[in-house]
């Protein structure tokens, strides 16, 4: 009896849903259909009913759960422990986020954590000005970013998500009510910069100083964080660009957030050294891929 059935099984007992537990165990539903009848030509009856409308266990089914669970959850534990242990993935983890703990960053924590239980997350945060520089410092060992990175220092995993602009503005700014503003329009917009020691292109990808037709724009000043940018866009001394996610997590009565066409997609991904790779951070970054790819929301 295959391991990947008895997992099948015993995670669709818990969702109830096919398409769901496709998702967890990184799965397509078909394959998940195809293990489940495997198991119950082996078991010899039964262990689930199936309509269009909901899928619950059998008597059968429910007897066969509660006599494995005890014997399943005490094997999963032990694969657990010896991928960790094969890994080296036995510690705290610490990992540089950028101003917004969204999605993408939370999912890839606990996917990370749910396949490596001896180890551990510790979230540090990054200011937007400065990037890098807690990696290069080692107070991190792997942070998400914005991509590409043109850095020969540093390694970046793939994209995680893939995701539109959105322009902060005082809800006093006559362009606030727009439905969408046009990237060209940008070019009568001042823009909130970056201080600090970021390079050129991540300033340039804040806040970009062209239009993509080469329209200039304009710098209304210079912050180091989120928070200080927020304020100076609900101040109305300029405006701030945005990815979507972290516009929905910053959503504020005196901030109104415009969504941008014309602009390159925001793309988030993983950074690290590369004296500093190890078993840890390749295996962060894994999690991280096959979390953003069982949640196609993420990379839309």
């Amino acid at each position: 009896m295959e391991f990947r059935e008895l997992e099948c099984f015993v995670v669709l007992s818990e969702e109830m849903h096919f398409a769901r537990t496709a998702e967890r165990l990184y799965l397509s539903p078909g394959r998940v259909s195809q293990l489940v009848r495997s198991l119950e030509s082996r078991i010899g009856g039964r262990l689930f009913e199936r309509t269009s409308r909901r899928v619950r266990l059998t008597p059968l089914g429910e007897r066969f759960l509660a006599d494995l669970r005890p014997s399943y959850d005490g094997l999963s534990q032990a694969v657990r422990r010896a991928r960790a242990a094969a890994r080296g993935v036995t510690r705290v983890l610490r990992v540089g986020f950028l101003a917004t703990p969204t999605d993408v960053v939370t999912g890839s924590v606990r996917a990370f954590e749910r396949g490596n239980p001896g180890s551990e997350v510790e979230l540090i945060e990054i200011p937007l000005s400065d990037p890098f520089g807690r990696l290069r410092a080692g107070e991190v060992d792997v942070a998400f970013t914005l991509l590409p990175v043109d850095e020969p220092d540093l390694v970046t995993g793939e994209p995680l998500n893939r995701v539109p602009y959105r322009l902060g503005l005082s809800v006093r700014h006559p362009m606030a009510g727009r439905t969408v503003i046009e990237a060209e329009e940008l070019a009568s917009v001042p823009l909130i910069g970056l201080d600090g020691p970021a390079p050129r292109s991540w300033r340039e990808r804040i806040a970009p100083p062209r239009t993509p037709s080469g329209r200039t724009i304009s710098q209304a000043g210079k912050v180091a964080t989120t928070q200080e940018g927020l304020t100076q866009v609900a101040l109305d001394r300029g405006g701030m660009l945005f990815c979507t996610p972290t516009a929905a997590h910053h959503a504020r009565p005196d901030v109104a957030f415009v969504p941008v066409t014309g602009l390159p997609a925001s793309i988030l991904g993983l950074a690290w050294p590369k004296a500093g790779e190890t078993a840890a951070v390749r295996a962060f970054n894994e999690a991280a891929v096959a979390n953003a790819n069982a949640v196609p929301a993420l990379v839309a």
